[in-house]
């Protein structure tokens, strides 16, 4: 075996390397960023550069990608660019070198305005049956980069597997509000009830989904920390989330008043990773019971791998309005 890693000198690139490493698993990491993690320097837009790169590689986790930190930045063009044509560039290199399996790190930002309800309405369940309603050229390019993978297996009978991933990056939110509202860390736990997953635990869904992809053939993960939350739950969790949060976890308040951390008031989408569990074989750590249990006894709740990993940033300036400038 010998896996192909776009996207080596990122987050989630870095993490499948350092889990490739410690299992002594042949890898090959691309980016157009030098890093540590990176063996070969180059753009996936370069078709030359991902055939050479292709070269004795079984399997294939795509992560490279232009991300919404760089929608106010980068082009339309350059979205297109690196999120389409990039992709299509493996895919069709994949297909040449009769790899065993493409596995594509999607989001869940494909979903887009459908993840915003209106007024009154409870909050919205998703699953991998949602049609996506993408608001910008990020959710625009990844769910094109969706669509390419599934016609490659449609035509061409190559195993590809997407997984939407959910929050796991470690820079601050980009909402002000928010980031006046609460701490980085009250934040980011609040989170793991709905629309978060550790990095290490969404690096092993990947080479899961490796293992998977063969038999499956073709498939969409949402790739999530379990959610403790049910359908029933949804119209509270809009009008009164912490009532919700308190009656499945009754000691909540006092383990959370340890570090002076508060819950949000509400919440408007779960999402929901049944699919992955039972496909994948997937088994999250690191979920909103975990994190409490380990603030009870006075310990890290990031995982190792989260903090190996650390912070990158998306961008070489320094941005005063926030982590980066936001556009919708």
């Amino acid at each position: 075996m010998k896996i192909l890693i776009t996207g080596s000198s990122g987050h989630l690139g870095e993490a499948l390397i350092r889990i490739l490493q410690n299992r002594k698993i042949d890898y090959v990491g691309i980016d157009i960023k030098k890093s540590a993690f990176t063996t070969k320097v180059g753009s996936i837009t370069d078709r030359d550069f991902v055939k050479d790169c292709m070269k004795g590689v079984t399997d294939v986790l795509h992560t490279a990608t232009l991300h919404k930190p760089h929608v106010a930045t980068h082009s339309q063009q350059d979205f297109i660019d690196t999120n389409i044509t990039g992709t299509l560039n493996l895919l069709e290199e994949a297909k040449l070198h009769d790899i065993h399996s493409f596995i594509y790190t999607s989001t869940t930002s494909t979903f887009g305005d459908l993840l915003t309800p209106s007024k009154n309405e409870p909050a919205i369940w998703v699953t991998e049956d949602l049609k996506p309603i993408p608001k910008n050229i990020y959710g625009i390019t990844k769910a094109a980069a969706e669509d390419l993978c599934q016609l490659f297996y449609r035509n061409h009978q190559l195993p590809c597997l997407i997984l939407k991933t959910s929050r796991f990056f470690p820079e601050e939110d980009d909402k002000k509000i928010k980031r006046d509202l609460y701490s980085d860390d009250n934040l980011k736990v609040n989170e793991y009830l709905n629309r978060r997953v550790d990095i290490g635990d969404a690096a092993n869904a990947h080479l899961l989904a490796i293992e998977k992809a063969p038999e499956i053939g073709f498939g969409k993960y949402i790739i999530s920390a379990t959610t403790p939350f049910s359908k029933a739950d949804l119209n509270e969790l809009r009008n009164n989330a912490e009532s919700v949060v308190e009656r499945l976890f009754p000691s909540f308040k006092e383990i959370y008043s340890l570090k002076n951390w508060k819950m949000q008031s509400e919440m408007d989408r779960v999402y929901v990773n049944t699919k992955a569990l039972n496909d994948l074989g997937w088994k999250p750590k690191y979920d909103f019971q975990y994190i409490l249990a380990c603030i009870k006894k006075g310990r890290d709740f990031n995982s190792d791998l989260s903090k190996q990993v650390g912070i990158k940033g998306y961008h070489k300036l320094k941005f005063q309005e926030g982590p980066y400038p936001v556009k919708d």
